[in-house]
């Protein structure tokens, strides 16, 4: 999957080198853009999740189509989400740039969710309401090209997320001081889920460090769980978005304890 991925974004870069050649490159936002990093230090709510707009994934196929970016982001809101996660992929989850200005209204925090390892990627980010940014560690070929990217998008004023799904990829992560860190139940390359991940990984959690869980989340006893075991917050998509409401998947997810 991995390689699967990776050839599409070289294709994506080659655009968006054309636009920089050219002058025809979007204009950074100049709109204030929520921190992601606040809002997951904040003392309340107690559960704090991140949650996904995403309308297929490679593992599970069509999620949901029918519900716009816009409605999901408010139903969200409502159901006391903390921050949102937007798919801008398009090849392997239907994603669009442009979700990231439609949800804007909103008022949460955004992260930006795609396969970023170019800083013409940072540069297009900019573009975008997005104040944060997910970054893979093992997306990258080397380190070096990992560590560039993640002070670049510091430098720019961007908040990124590492994201590790094994103990090796840990290793590398910690090499960045990360301020957040995302820990990935499920495999990149086989796309099977493991929770026993999220215990595995927890001990190496410094002070001063946001530890995000993501990936085959669904129970508010499972919140209750790994909360208890550190970490900070939970980013939630597939279980959220499978549902004819996501705002009531959310609230029971919550259990109830941060609806407005």
């Amino acid at each position: 999957m991995l390689e699967r991925f990776k050839k599409v974004k070289e294709k994506e870069v080659e655009l968006l080198a054309l636009k920089e050649k050219t002058g025809t490159f979007p204009a950074p936002f100049q709109g204030p853009k929520p921190s992601l990093l606040k809002a997951l230090r904040e003392k309340s709510p107690r559960y704090k999740v991140i949650a996904e707009y995403k309308r297929s994934s490679p593992s599970k196929g069509v999620i949901n189509n029918h519900l716009s970016p816009e409605e999901v982001a408010w139903q969200y809101k409502q159901a006391g989400a903390t921050a949102l996660s937007i798919l801008t992929e398009r090849e392997f989850f239907a994603g669009e740039l442009d979700f990231i200005s439609r949800v804007y209204p909103v008022g949460l925090p955004v992260l930006r969710k795609d396969f970023l390892y170019h800083p013409l990627q940072i540069k297009e980010t900019l573009s975008t309401p997005a104040r944060a940014v997910l970054l893979i560690v093992r997306f990258f070929e080397d380190f070096a090209q990992l560590k560039d990217m993640y002070e670049l998008a510091l430098e720019v004023g961007l908040e990124p997320v590492v994201e590790v799904f094994s103990l090796e990829d840990l290793e590398l992560a910690k090499k960045l001081n990360p301020f957040i860190l995302q820990v990935n139940s499920r495999d990149l390359d086989s796309l099977k889920i493991d929770l026993t991940t999220f215990k595995r990984f927890i001990p190496q959690k410094e002070q001063g460090e946001v530890w995000i869980a993501a990936s085959g989340l669904q129970a508010f006893e499972q919140l209750e769980e790994f909360s208890s075991l550190g970490y900070d917050a939970f980013l939630v998509g597939t279980h959220l978005m499978a549902e004819a409401s996501p705002q009531k998947a959310l609230e029971t997810l919550l259990g109830g304890q941060n609806a407005g």
